[in-house]
């Protein structure tokens, strides 16, 4: 399992605007092949912060399936412009402690 994480900026007083896209956006993500499950939360402290949790089943199934689908330009179309700057995404695995 392969855990994407992306802090979004969202351009002061677009968070309503947003969180109702994104609703409407994690229709698309979580029909993809490879996808596992998705949590999106705001940040307390800073207005306009969000950090996105994305769980694949592997790295490819973010990276080349969902990216390269027809469906990641829906959900391109939908979320993109709200950012700025333009997110990083980061993936990590998890560490048996």
């Amino acid at each position: 399992m392969i855990l994407e994480a992306v802090m979004l900026p969202v351009k002061p007083g677009l968070e309503s605007d947003f969180e109702t896209a994104f609703k409407k956006a994690s229709k698309i993500i979580s029909s993809m092949d490879g996808y596992l499950s998705h949590e999106l939360h705001k940040c307390i402290e800073v207005q306009g912060k969000y950090l996105l949790l994305v769980r694949w089943k592997t790295l490819k199934s973010h990276t080349v399936g969902f990216r390269n689908s027809a469906e990641y330009q829906e959900w391109k179309k939908l979320l993109h412009h709200f950012y700025e700057p333009f997110p990083t995404v980061e993936h990590f695995e998890k560490i048996e402690i």
